[in-house]
């Protein structure tokens, strides 16, 4: 289905052309774009609130400014979409997020426009930064360099970071803090309350006309002599508190409708006049222009397809039972063990819908705790927790675990501290593409001392996993890794079992061929072992359960009895299980043939799930092959 622009937007392939408008066809534009971006993503799926609430931002920003050349930065990119449909990519914007198609969020090797890859949160403004001090080395004086931040993204520490520098750097950088109080879900903590005061203060609300009054006069060299005329009065003008961007030496202004297009233009002008650090607050409304949108943001965040004219949301329909979604047996089970436990506690850094912690949140507020994107003092807090006897459940997705790695290590790992972290999205996650693979966390997790690594095949070991490592015998970090999506089994609320740590077992008995997995893929194994018996082939399948402590009784028996061995994994192959498994053999002396299957050493590009496991290599196809080609001279024989 082909998407049909507006006629003005249908003349926009670049902001040049944008620019070439009078002033008073801006609302227009907004308004074709912001239709543009509901038709594409009810068709073709993707994010969809976070970009209807920065249209008017977007178009004003690439009216005012000399984009490509000004260095625009966005921050968590899937608010993005109108800068894509704006820079040249129109026209191919319904293989966004498809495979080979245009990625979801902005990538510098898809466009000159793209000054910056981002994906997760909280890059823009020490990436801005960074482009503006370069351009400052160089002396070129008349080069922008914006800053888009939002969606909750300023409070990750990196923000704070980013702006304790700029303040002191003197460096010509512009920071746009889109304050729509939503990242997936409302945001939470201090700054969010601190907004809210800014936004509502009456005298800053006054005050704040006033000093747009003198910006409209700005020109020239009288400039800075004007801005410092209101710069005593920025600094007191909060109901309860200095204003903390001007205590980091950033010239703050605003709050302003971030839904104004022409006067967010005008602003821009302006600012462009005024040199150094300075932040813009600006005042949206995620979801934009969508009722629906705007009544439930979090709902709306990511949608699916959906019906553009009814917001009828299309789901699949099925008269059979179906699977549950891995990240809601974790929700239901924390609730369960949480009621047989006091102990337990939950903590997620700004994703309690995306990791289902919102079901324990809502049922025992008291007792789980979103903490805003912060991973790092996410899994710093659990530590905390921890060491006065409670049980942190700290849920992660495994890409977002990265940003926490040196916390894990230093404040959870060394101390042996009794951390459960449950990592989402373990393994390859679709359409979000490159930036949120979870293709790492068994490789950096395996090497650490002190911690169990595990993941489970079905949601009934996830269950038993969690109930496994809440245990008071199991004083010690401990790692449950698990994919995003459906899980397998329709009947998953059993009983919970206490697993034996460091124990796989035997899921079908075989012959010459030994495949072993860990995690959700040995259900691919189980795909392909049935197809391989057409073929007369049967080979022994065993789930490990356990990536360290490696069940050594089970890989003993299993290199005493085959020479021919497959690891099927969802993680890199470098450092990962499959190496874990050689690392054994070589250690014990054996030998054997042994091939991995896994994510190869690159960075997995958006598209399905199981385009990704075909492109991979270990899809139940590629399993069945790669048993075939360890047995040919064998299925040769039989055909004969």
């Amino acid at each position: 289905m082909e998407i049909q622009a507006g006629p003005l937007l249908d003349k926009i392939d670049f902001p040049s052309d944008l620019r070439k408008l009078p002033k008073d066809k801006l609302v227009e534009v907004c308004k074709e774009l912001r239709q543009y971006i509901i038709d594409s993503v009810s068709v073709y799926g993707g994010h969809f609130g976070a970009s209807l609430g920065v249209v008017e931002l977007t178009v004003a920003l690439h009216y005012a400014f000399n984009t490509p050349y000004d260095q625009l930065v966005w921050d968590v990119g899937h608010q993005a979409y109108g800068h894509k449909i704006l820079t040249g990519r129109r026209k191919n914007f319904q293989t966004n997020r498809k495979w080979k198609g245009l990625a979801g969020f902005p990538t510098r090797s898809e466009s000159e426009y793209d000054t910056f890859g981002v994906g997760h949160s909280s890059t823009s403004i020490s990436a801005a930064l960074g482009m503006a001090v370069a351009s400052q080395y160089q002396n070129i004086k008349d080069k922008q360099h914006i800053a888009v931040i939002g969606d909750g993204s300023m409070t990750a520490g990196l923000a704070f970071e980013g702006m304790n520098q700029a303040g002191v750097l003197n460096s010509n950088l512009l920071i746009v803090l889109n304050d729509n109080c939503m990242s997936i879900d409302p945001n939470v903590g201090a700054l969010k309350e601190y907004l809210t005061d800014i936004t509502t203060s009456k005298t800053y609300n006054r005050t704040r006309n006033e000093i747009w009054d003198i910006l409209g006069k700005i020109g020239g060299k009288s400039a800075q002599a004007r801005i410092s005329k209101v710069e005593a009065s920025l600094k007191g003008i909060l109901s309860k508190s200095s204003n903390i961007f001007e205590a980091l030496n950033l010239r703050y202004f605003g709050p302003v409708d971030g839904h104004d297009v022409n006067h967010l233009a005008e602003i821009f002008d302006d600012l462009k006049k005024i040199p150094g650090p300075k932040l813009l607050h600006i005042v949206t409304v995620k979801g934009k222009g969508y009722d629906l949108a705007e009544l439930d943001q979090t709902k709306w965040h990511a949608p699916g397809l959906f019906d553009a004219a009814t917001g009828e949301i299309k789901k699949k329909i099925s008269v059979e039972l179906t699977p549950p979604k891995y990240q809601d047996v974790f929700g239901n089970t924390m609730v369960e063990l949480a009621e047989q436990n006091e102990k337990i506690v939950g903590i997620t850094p700004a994703m309690p819908s995306g990791s289902s912690l919102n079901i324990m949140m809502k049922a025992m507020p008291h007792r789980a705790f979103d903490v805003g994107i912060a991973e790092q003092h996410a899994v710093t807090f659990s530590a905390g927790l921890a060491t006065q006897g409670l049980i942190p459940f700290c849920n992660i997705y495994s890409s977002f675990m990265q940003r926490g790695y040196d916390q894990l290590i230093h404040d959870v790992v060394l101390q042996k501290l009794h951390v459960v972290f449950c990592l989402d999205r373990g393994g390859l996650v679709g359409e979000d593409g490159a930036t949120h693979q979870g293709e790492f966390d068994i490789a950096f997790l395996r090497c650490l001392p002190n911690i169990v690594v595990s993941a489970p095949m079905n949601e009934e070991e996830l269950r038993n996993l969690m109930y496994t490592a809440q245990l008071a015998k199991n004083n010690f970090p401990f790692s449950i890794r698990y994919p995003r999506g459906e899980g397998v089994m329709p009947d998953w609320r059993k009983p919970f079992t206490e697993l034996e740590i460091g124990k796989g077992r035997m899921i079908t008995d075989g012959e010459e061929v030994c495949i072993l997995s860990i995690g959700h893929p040995g259900n691919f194994v189980v795909n392909a072992c049935r197809e391989l018996m057409t073929d007369g082939i049967q080979p022994a399948h065993y789930d490990m359960r356990f990536v360290k402590p490696l069940d050594a009784e089970l890989l003993h028996t299993v290199f005493a009895r085959f020479k021919k061995i497959i690891t099927v994994e969802d993680g890199v192959k470098m450092g990962g299980f499959g190496s874990a498994v050689l690392e054994f053999m070589s250690d014990h002396h054996y030998h054997a043939e042994v091939r991995r299957l896994g994510i190869p050493d690159k960075f997995i590009e958006h598209g399905s799930p199981a385009q990704q496991y075909e492109y991979c290599g270990f899809s139940a196809t590629n399993i069945a092959d790669a048993v075939r080609e360890m047995v040919k001279e064998k299925v040769q024989v039989m055909v004969k």
